[in-house]
């Protein structure tokens, strides 16, 4: 029995080589953002003009790309960089409370600067065109968001609760266009201040009516649980957003971290039920723009972390293959942003068949953490 389904197993991964082209898989998916950030933008001439000059920046970042994979490196288009380990809030079921990763002082020996200012230009000369700004709360590191400022060529997305953008955010956000705040939310007033505190809804809607005001481009992030489902797809929600000037949703599928809050998790039938909405909100819906994580990975032939679609530095520099997977064989404090791409358990992931296959829920690193750890002890 077990000998026939590692068959089917080489039968898989064998067609998928030889039918799924993913370099051209992920130029695609980029040419898209940026086509729909401009149709979300097109009311607005100055950020229009951005994304117009990014796109123009984002094609010759894949033309590096396609030029280091005919070398042998294959340069995934998003990095997700958490540039803090500190955070203000203590959202239930947190992935990064739960790994120990996130904490409520800042702790030491974490990345400067100048260092994340380093990853991000060595970045930029790979052909790196996404840096997802993430932490604990990456508002937390005004330095580090002045670096990415000084980065233009690269959109980097802060994955923000939202309680920390006073005015000085503000004026930092208009004069670097390229930080995207997305802010936090998880529905209406009780499903957000439920799992992230009391008056965190008013706190956020707020800080998107003076973005608003200002003629700031943001997203929101929604983390999709069996409570908020149906809340979070309602056209009610979605208009809300709309009207105040909100210009992409990022849909981030729960991943429970803990025996106790797998029922947050949602299942198959919610699954179909969030790729039926996702292909009508993208089809009929055009005033925003929608991502969801991790979204099919049939068509992406498996999961893009560990370096084939992005991968992840840890606030301490560690290359992890994603958020949810906080492993690490490399520090790119020590080598560089090329090297860890390259790295022993990157390559045994994305080589082994780890990140393709059957699992249940939405991380397959999480489900197949055993073999990662496994990876790690050189088994």
């Amino acid at each position: 029995m077990q000998a026939s389904k590692d068959k089917d197993e080489r039968i898989y991964q064998r067609t998928m080589k030889e039918k799924f082209d993913l370099q051209q898989y992920l130029s695609d998916g980029v040419e898209q953002v940026v086509k729909d950030a401009m149709k979300a933008t097109l009311k607005d001439p100055r950020e229009s003009a951005f994304i117009a000059k990014f796109a123009v920046a984002s094609a010759k970042a894949n033309i590096k790309r396609i030029k280091e994979e005919k070398e042998g490196l294959h340069v995934p288009s998003y990095l997700i960089a958490s540039i803090t380990s500190s955070c203000n809030l203590h959202c239930a079921g947190c992935y990064s409370r739960a790994n120990n990763a996130t904490v409520d002082c800042e702790p030491k020996k974490q990345l400067t600067d100048e260092e994340w200012l380093c990853i991000f230009k060595e970045a930029e000369e790979l052909g790196i065109s996404f840096i997802l700004l993430a932490g604990g709360e990456p508002m937390l590191r005004w330095d580090v968001l002045q670096a990415a400022g000084s980065v233009p060529n690269i959109l980097f997305p802060i994955f923000t609760n939202g309680t920390f953008m006073s005015e000085k955010y503000m004026e930092l956000l208009d004069s670097c266009r390229n930080l995207i705040p997305v802010i936090s939310i998880e529905g209406d007033r009780s499903e957000t201040d439920r799992r992230r505190g009391e008056g965190v809804y008013d706190t956020v809607i707020s800080k998107m009516d003076e973005l608003h005001r200002r003629g700031l481009i943001y997203g929101v992030s929604v983390t999709v649980t069996k409570e908020n489902l149906h809340e979070v797809y309602s056209d009610e929600f979605l208009d809300l957003m709309i009207q105040r000037g909100c210009k992409a949703v990022f849909y981030i599928e729960y991943v429970p971290v803990t025996d106790e809050s797998k029922e947050l998790a949602p299942d198959d039938a919610d699954r179909d039920y969030m790729t039926e909405k996702m292909d009508s909100l993208r089809a009929n819906h055009q005033d925003m723009m929608y991502v969801a994580f991790p979204g099919d990975e049939k068509s992406s032939g498996g999961c893009l972390a560990a370096g084939r679609g992005f991968f992840h530095i840890n606030s301490h520099g560690g290359a992890e293959p994603c958020p949810f997977s906080a492993y690490s064989d490399i520090n790119v404090k020590d080598t560089s942003v090329r090297e860890a791409m390259g790295s022993g358990l990157f390559t045994a992931l994305r080589d082994g068949g780890v990140l393709s296959g059957e699992h249940i829920g939405g991380c397959v690193l999480h489900e197949k953490r055993d073999q990662v750890e496994a990876i790690l002890r050189g088994e």
